[in-house]
């Protein structure tokens, strides 16, 4: 999965106009970033963008295949990044247009999951609460028998 110095170089080149693009080596590959956002991904020197419903199928339409990779024990894996169009790789203004709603998918992946780790840190703080108040329901509910026993023992 190893890319050539020449080509990220010649990606890279293409989406300059989008501004603050990068690109780091990982897994042998390539993440293209934007905003510390990856959209795209490198491998064996072929150009994959970050798809979601709304952008896939204008990938689709187009017969570009997903990312697959095989795992360790063999099994292919499919992500979701589609292969950049062809013209694409011989004019930046083509391939930024693909580019942005990569970037568009990204952006919203992240606020996605941002949305869900909130109602996953709502939902613990509210459990913690429903603790928090048995656990004072219990402390006055002993409370509560030991003045009654007081109370029998005075008596």
């Amino acid at each position: 999965m190893a890319n050539s110095k020449e080509i990220v170089a010649h990606i890279l080149d293409l989406l300059s106009s989008l501004q603050g693009v990068t690109a780091r080596a990982m897994f042998g590959g390539h993440g293209v970033y934007k905003g510390g956002l990856m959209f795209g991904l490198i491998a064996d020197d072929v150009l994959y963008l970050k798809v979601d419903e709304t952008n896939e199928p204008l990938f689709e339409e187009e017969g570009l295949p997903r990312f697959i990779f095989e795992t360790k024990d063999g099994k292919q894996m499919s992500m979701a990044y589609r292969q950049a169009p062809h013209g694409g790789m011989d004019d930046p203004d083509e391939l930024c247009e693909w580019a942005v709603t990569a970037v568009r998918a990204a952006v919203d992946a992240k606020k996605a999951k941002l949305s869900k780790k909130k109602k996953t840190a709502k939902k613990k703080t509210a459990k913690k609460k429903t603790a928090a108040k048995k656990k004072t329901a219990a402390m006055k509910k002993t409370a509560a028998k030991r003045t009654a026993k007081k109370r029998t023992a005075k008596r």
